[in-house]
Order: C-alpha cells, then structure tokens, then sequence
C-alpha cells in the first residue's frame, strides 16, 4: 500500500556530479507508487526559517531526464540545522506542515549528521534516509565504496592535470595543483595516479595529518631536484587541500586569512595553498642555485557540477531507487550504500566518531597496496636514495652540496616514507 504522506527529498553541502539522477529516481520510485515528492529548495536553509516558497511538487515527466545534468536541480546550501535546537524543531515543524513523512537527504558528512539528528527530533514522525554525495570521497563507507560523484570529479580533474603535463613538458615549468578534498587526500591521490603526475602530497602520509608548511615545500623541493638530477626539468606536484589543515594554526597566516563556513570547518577554498607553498619553494630553489618556473594552480570547483559519467549516473540511479523503496518500506535512520551490487543500509548510529561525536571520516590508507603502487611510481626522495651511494652523490651534485651536507638537508623529509611494498612474503 502507498505510504499516506509525502516524500521530500533535499540536498545539501557541495555540488557532486549525481545529485540530480538521485533526485530523479528517487521521485520516479515514489511516483510509480503513488506517493507524492516535494522537492526541497536550497538545502536545510528555507525549512529551518519556514520560509515561503521552500517547496517543489516534483512528478515523473519534471525529472525524467536531468540524470545527465551536472549541479542540483534543486539547488544546495550548507545551512546546518543541528547547531540549533530551534532549527531542528522547525525543520520538523515545516516538513509535518507540507505534509511530509519521509524525507531522503543527499549530501556529505555534514548533512548526514544533520539527517541524523532531524530523525531524532522527529522520533518517527517523519522516517529519514540519507544518500551520501561528494566528490572528496570521505565518507564512512567501506573502503570499497566510492561516494557518489567522486569518480567523475576524478575523470575531469584527470583531464585538467594531463593538460597541465603537456605544458609543463612544454615549457619546462612546474605545477603545484592543489585539489579539493577537505581533510582527506583521496582525491588528490586518484587524480594523480589516474593522471601519472609527478608526485602527489597528502595529509595522511603524516602521522597524525599534521606536518608543517616547510616539510611541505622540502618535499617538493626535493622531488624537483631529484627530476633535475635525472635530466629532467618539469612535472606537475597534485597537493590535496587538506594540507592546510594539517599545518598548524600559527603557521597557516603564511597561506592567507583564516575564515571558517557554517560547520566550524576552515575554508580551504580561502586559503592560497598552493601559492603559500610556491612562496616558500621558491626562496629553497634559489637558495640551492635551481632556475625554474612554479606555477600553483587550484581545481575543484571545476570538477563539482561536470556532467556525471555512466558510472555514476547508474551508481545514482541504484541509490536513488534504494533510498526511496526503503522509506516506503518503512525503513528509517540509515544512509543508503550499494555494496558488490547490493542495498545495505548503514545505520545512523554506526557513523559517529566515539572521540568527537561527529560522522567518522574516511581517510587514505597509506599502508595499503593502492597506496604502496602509487608512492613507488612518485618522483620525490626516497629512502634508497639516501642508502645508495651513487643515488647520493648524484643528488648532491645536482645543488653543488656534498653528499653529507645533501644527507642534512633533507633526509629528513623520508622520515615517514611507508615501508616497501611486499606482495608476497618471504617466509
């Protein structure tokens, strides 16, 4: 039997390529069964403030075929109903009062956190299923699962970065292109192996995620005089954003002013990374008697509203339908994941961080073989440089240093290079 009330369906957080294909099959399920779909303008921001004109009633022929389409057919914010108690009571309030008694979020962590807690304001009056979105890809699925959007965001930025590589194979110049992601390196790493670029620096490869902006400049540094020391003299270094986050807050006024978005996170967007880190490689190249051009270079908000590919059109389609066959079935208080081809529901309470109360965030396994294959293929100093004599000298004389005082200088930017990837022990 059709579910009495009516599914709404919001977005909120970011743009990712998928989110209108989510919307479209979760209103084309809701349809073919009867049930009404009022579509959410503008994320959480009108509903939480009973705006007027929050609301559009959505049918089959709306929505048929803005599944190829980038951006959000019903626009998007960052407005986060769970700061205020008052936020989440009138969430709850404007969707009993549209009649509304399921209700399907797409977005990040942010948004399923505030899904979370609109379910339990409602407590059961209005059944809620996330879908979970972005192109940063740190959600807490398996490691098997991509986040939706991701793998497209990973295709144009792969384009972007070849380009990039032509002409820095041009014109003898360096690329420091610096990748949205937030805290985590997924995809800035996916970029550039997709991509072969030259090197890519992530916060994970630190213990901690904290390292400093010098550490930062010295890798680079070194990655660009070992490609000199071997004839070359470009390439193209992928930083992922979050790096700004792992430099402490004293140092980062060397990257610009700090502003920070409605969730109390830094905005990365805000901070000149890239050019903070050109700065101070710069002032190393000189010093070492290196002549070459650096050019910083962000992209993200390039990648966020590109058409989806197939693969994540079909992936979105399959969690659009799922998300909204599990409401109508009464399910409630899960994000939806497709996992080796089918529907699991992850449960709201599995997400959080015990240690900040927060949804867990995903981060790059740096010991995993993914992560050992792309680090083998980096140009940047490794430890059998240091360990072979001949590897030594030929770096040092690259900067006119001798191989003790190359050894001072920068050995210590391997210090927490993984162990070398086995794939079959020795027994």
């Amino acid at each position: 039997m059709p579910d009495s009330g009516k599914l709404a369906i919001l977005v909120g957080g970011g743009p990712a390529p998928g989110i209108n294909s989510v919307i479209s099959a979760t209103t084309i399920r809701a349809r073919l069964q009867g049930v009404e779909v009022l579509g959410i303008r503008d994320g959480f921001s009108r509903i939480m403030k009973s705006e007027a004109g929050a609301t559009l009633p959505l049918d089959i022929e709306d929505v048929s075929r803005i599944h190829f389409l980038g951006g959000s057919f019903l626009g998007t914010s960052r407005a986060n109903p769970a700061k205020h108690s008052a936020h989440l009571d009138q969430v709850v309030s404007s969707l009993q009062q549209m009649g509304a008694t399921m209700l399907v979020t797409i977005g990040g962590d942010d948004t399923a956190y505030a899904a979370m807690k609109v379910a339990e304001r409602a407590a059961g009056r209005v059944r809620v299923t996330h879908v979970p979105k972005t192109i940063d890809n740190d959600l807490a699925l398996p490691d098997t699962v991509d986040t939706f959007g991701y793998q497209t965001a990973r295709h144009v930025g792969m384009g972007l970065v070849k380009n990039l590589m032509v002409d820095a194979q041009s014109s003898g110049r360096w690329y420091l292109v610096v990748a949205m992601g937030r805290k985590a390196g997924h995809l800035a790493l996916g970029i550039a192996k997709a991509a072969g670029a030259t090197l890519a620096v992530i916060p994970e490869e630190f213990p901690n995620g904290k390292t400093s902006l010098d550490m930062i400049a010295d890798i680079l540094a070194g990655a660009i005089l070992k490609r000199a020391s071997e004839g070359g003299n470009n390439g193209v270094a992928v930083l992922a954003e979050g790096l700004a986050e792992s430099i402490p807050e004293a140092e980062l006024h060397r990257l610009g002013t700090i502003e920070r978005d409605e969730h109390d996170h830094i905005r990365m967007s805000e901070l000149d990374l890239g050019r903070g880190v050109k700065k101070q490689l710069d002032i190393r190249l000189a010093k070492l008697g290196i002549k070459t051009s650096v050019v910083s270079k962000d992209i993200g908000y390039e990648l966020r509203c590109a058409d989806p590919t197939p693969a994540d059109i079909e992936y979105t389609r399959d969690l659009g339908y799922c998300a909204a066959k599990f409401l109508l079935e009464g399910g409630s208080d899960a994000m939806i994941s497709m996992q080796g081809g089918n529907f699991v529901p992850i449960p709201f309470s599995t997400m959080l961080d015990p240690a900040t109360g927060r949804t867990r965030v995903r981060t790059v396994n740096i010991h995993s073989t993914r992560y050992g294959i792309a680090r083998r293929y980096m140009v940047r100093l490794r430890r059998d440089d240091f360990d072979n004599p001949q590897k030594l000298a030929r770096l040092a004389a690259s900067v006119a240093l001798t191989p003790q005082q190359f050894r001072e200088r920068f050995e210590y930017v391997i210090e927490h290079e993984p162990a070398p990837l086995v794939l079959i022990p020795r027994q």
